[in-house]
Order: structure tokens, then C-alpha cells, then sequence
């Protein structure tokens, strides 16, 4: 070819090098500059251009990487065949679309939400500050690949403490989370383990299993928790429950099923539990429940928990209690792991417990929520006549039944239209069964106590359910 022309914009924002490099790729692509063609000489073109020779050089070299030409020494540069080469002409529509957005609403009921306010920056600014100097500078390496030390014994005293778990800092396990934990945890057991869950249960626990191609078995539970003689009946190794505050009825394992839960798990070496212990912290009538691997004598539990209710969710600092049967398992499965908690957080966390300010932020926060929910409770007791709450005992969520002409769906809706977010049950159910009864979970710790009243109000009006009416012909 005798020489190229292209429309440069030398006072434009993109470079020269940069225009003039996709001037030719496009030309390549589109075959006006066809296969074995030499491309001008740096100086002729840069002669031709009124350019500079660097420019066009970096042009070329950029066209040489990605293979559109070929250089051959003292010749030239030469079009190299771009038939096999994969290309895929950028729809630059799909960049200027944003991404879909969590839906917000003015009131949200998410059983996830905690209370923000109540949080106590200024400690915990003031660990972060001690951290962050260069007396800590050796937590800028690799720590250990079970977490820090100092925090895997600040969790099993706690834990001993407060939940009667007894462990030692070798058995514990620290993770950004359940959904990072969890997956270790599957790959203890051989790939055709059945696995038992709740339901309804987690969704998200349900898809970690599915996505791990791992045979899944569900459960039922009622006010009582899981159902263990519907646990008999299949082939499941293991079983994952949250005993304490089954999500999402709220429902408290009884003492009955629980010792029938251990004697599953004792019938066979390849049984385990896997207890999830989610919020346990927060209990509003009698005393602490001891979690379900206090009353394990055999060894057959696997504990999990984490810091998501009690600090914060965005800490993302979680753990699991390893039986020691499983220990040499995971050593020797993980061998090659790396904690995934940065060490500053750990250290800041640690200290935080070390010193008491977990011990008397968890006191502090049982005021706050237990307030709340009676709060909540008293608020929806003026409801009775439609609305049934269960679930109570514990958690920072309750459990809504509705008597309503319209469907779970319809009132959803209804109410999100209103700017109010409601969780139905049925979004947690792991099968296709379905009820005729509307269930919400109705989750109450991020909302600040002083509106609570006001929240249901207009909740209960976008449903036009009266308090302490008698039942109308528009309600079931």
C-alpha cells in the first residue's frame, strides 16, 4: 500500500498513538487493509501525517501485541491473517447501563438489619488507632491459616462463657462469613454425602450446597424445630440446623428433639451436626439456651457463628468449632490455606474482647432489642384479631401470621408499593409446597424504637387490618 489516511483530532482528549492504533485495527478488521500487506514505514508515515515517528512506533508495537501484524526484521511490518482471532466488536450501550440496585424502601422489616446507632465508634476507633502503627507492623505478613491466635482464644473463652461450648483455639476456624466457611466445611465429607436442611431454611445456605453439587434433603420443622423422625427417614449423613432461633419460623429446638438430634448423630462415625448459632446472643424470656455442642458428648458437632448480629455484617468475621475427629481431615485438606480476615480486623476484634467492651456491648444491645421487641409485640397484640406472632423468644426477628383475603404475594406487593419491605415465608421454603397462609418475617433491629409504632401503623393500614375489629366478610 502507498500510505494510510486517517482523521486525527491532534487537539483531541484521546492520543494521538492511541487514535491512530485504532484507526488501523479497524481498517485490519474490516479489510480495507487486506492480509500480507505491508504497512508504511515509521518515517514515511509519520512524514505523511505530520506526526511524530514515536508515535507511530508505539501505534505499531501496540498492533504487534495483539497480533494484528507481524514484524519482519530490516522489511517491515506486514497485516497478519485475523481469521482465527477472536473478536468481538464492545457494544458500548451495555457499559452505560447501571447495574440493578438493592430495592429500598422507607420501612424495612429485613430480619437482617441491625440496630447502627447503638454501635460504639469511639472504642472501637480507638483499638484501630492503636493498631495502625509500626509496632504492628509484622501483622503486614501472612498470619496464621486458621486466623489469629489472640482472637481464636478470645472466641473460645466466650464461647465457653456464654454458650457452654468447649473448645480450644486449635479447633477454631476464621472466615469472611458463612459463605466462605460453609464450602470448607462440605469438603470434609466425600462427595456423595447426603446433607439434611431445614424447611424452610436459609436460601442462601441451599444454593451453597446446590452449587457444590452436594445432595440435598429437606427437612421440615415445626414449632418445636426440625423434625427428627422425618431425619431418620432418609439417607443424610449430615444435618445443618439452627437450633437456638431456627431461621426463619423462629421456632427453639425443644430438649426432647435435641438429645433425638445427638442420638442420630451417635447411631453412625460418618453422622455430624452442623449447628449454626446465629444470633443467640439475643434471648428476651428465661435464661440462655446452652448451644447444641455444650450437650455433645461424642463429638459429633460441628459449631458455627459469627460477629454479622453482634458487631457488624460488613466485619465479615466468622467462625466454626471443628470436632477433633475432623481436625486431621481439614489439616490435611486445607494444607495449603490462608485465613481470609485481614489481620488488623482480627487484632481489633481480639482486643475489643479482650478487654470486656464485646461482654458489655452484647449487655447493652439485649437492652436495646429487647426493648424493641416489646415494643413490637405489645404494638401488634392490638392487631390479634388478624394478625398471630410466633417465634418470639429470641432473635431480631418474629414471625408474622396474616388472616387476609388476599394472597402472601398480593399483601407483599401491596405493601413494598407503600414503600414498606416485607419478607414473605414462602421465600425461604427449599421445596415447591406451599401454604394458603400469608407468613412474614418481620425483622426489628434496624429500626429505631420511636418509630416502631408509627411502622406498623402504616403497615397494617396498607392492609386495611383495624385494631381489635371483629372480623369483616373481607377477611378469611
Amino acid at each position: 500500500m502507498d500510505m494510510l489516511l486517517f482523521q486525527l483530532e491532534k487537539t483531541g482528549e484521546k492520543p494521538l498513538y492511541d487514535q491512530l492504533y485504532s484507526g488501523i485495527k479497524e481498517a485490519i478488521i474490516t479489510k480495507k487493509i487486506t492480509v500480507g500487506e505491508k504497512l508504511p514505514s515509521k518515517r514515511k508515515l509519520a512524514d505523511f501525517l505530520n506526526i511524530s515517528q514515536t508515535t507511530i512506533e508505539i501505534a505499531y508495537a501496540q498492533l504487534l501485541a495483539e497480533g494484528y501484524i507481524i514484524s519482519k526484521s530490516r522489511v517491515g511490518y506486514f497485516v497478519e491473517d485475523i481469521d482465527e482471532l477472536p473478536y468481538i466488536q464492545q457494544d458500548t450501550s451495555m457499559l452505560l447501563k447501571e447495574q440493578p440496585r438493592k430495592k429500598t424502601y422507607a420501612i424495612d422489616f429485613n430480619p437482617g438489619s441491625i440496630d447502627i446507632d447503638a454501635f460504639p465508634f469511639q472504642t472501637w476507633r480507638k483499638y484501630a488507632k492503636e493498631l495502625f502503627d509500626d509496632a504492628s507492623k509484622e501483622l503486614l505478613l501472612t498470619g496464621e491459616p486458621q486466623g489469629e491466635l489472640a482472637l481464636r482464644t478470645e472466641i473460645a473463652n466466650y464461647l465457653y462463657q456464654s454458650r457452654g461450648v468447649v473448645c480450644s483455639p486449635e479447633q477454631i476456624v476464621i472466615g469472611s462469613g458463612t459463605e466462605q466457611l460453609l464450602p470448607m466445611i462440605l469438603r470434609l465429607f466425600s462427595e456423595d454425602t447426603c446433607f439434611a436442611l431445614e424447611n424452610p431454611g436459609y436460601p442462601t445456605v441451599h444454593r451453597m450446597f446446590l452449587q457444590h453439587k452436594r445432595q440435598v434433603c429437606p427437612i421440615a420443622v415445626d414449632d418445636e424445630g426440625i423434625l427428627i423422625h422425618e431425619l431418620e427417614k432418609t439417607t443424610a449423613n449430615v444435618v445443618y440446623i439452627t437450633p437456638s432461633h431456627q431461621f426463619p419460623t423462629g421456632a427453639v429446638l425443644s430438649a426432647t428433639r435435641r438429645a433425638q438430634a445427638l442420638n442420630w448423630a451417635a447411631q453412625s462415625p460418618s453422622r455430624y451436626i452442623i449447628e449454626d448459632d446465629y444470633d443467640s446472643e439475643f434471648r428476651y424470656t428465661g435464661k440462655p439456651i446452652p448451644a447444641l455442642q455444650a450437650l455433645d458428648r461424642n463429638e459429633k458437632v460441628i459449631y458455627m457463628s459469627t460477629f454479622t448480629k453482634s458487631l457488624m455484617p460488613s466485619l465479615r468475621v466468622a467462625y466454626f468449632v471443628l470436632p477433633p475427629k475432623l481436625l486431621t481431615t481439614y489439616n490435611d485438606v486445607f494444607n495449603y490455606y490462608s485465613s481470609t480476615v485481614p489481620r488488623f480486623d482480627q487484632h481489633i476484634v481480639a482486643n475489643f474482647m479482650r478487654d470486656g467492651h464485646f461482654s458489655k456491648h452484647l449487655n447493652r444491645m439485649r437492652k436495646v432489642y429487647r426493648k424493641k421487641h416489646e415494643k413490637l409485640t405489645t404494638i401488634l397484640e392490638n392487631y390479634s384479631t388478624q394478625i398471630k406472632i410466633t417465634g418470639e423468644q429470641a432473635g431480631m426477628h418474629i414471625l408474622l401470621n396474616v388472616q387476609h383475603e388476599l394472597s402472601e404475594q398480593q399483601l407483599q406487593h401491596s405493601a413494598n408499593d407503600a414503600g414498606i419491605g416485607i419478607y414473605p415465608l414462602s421465600a425461604y421454603r427449599l421445596d415447591e409446597n406451599t401454604t394458603t397462609q400469608a407468613q412474614f418475617l418481620l425483622g426489628f433491629g434496624g429500626i429505631p424504637v420511636h418509630k416502631i409504632e408509627s411502622s406498623i401503623e402504616k403497615l397494617m393500614n396498607c392492609w386495611a387490618i383495624q385494631t381489635k375489629q371483629p372480623s369483616s366478610s373481607r377477611f378469611k
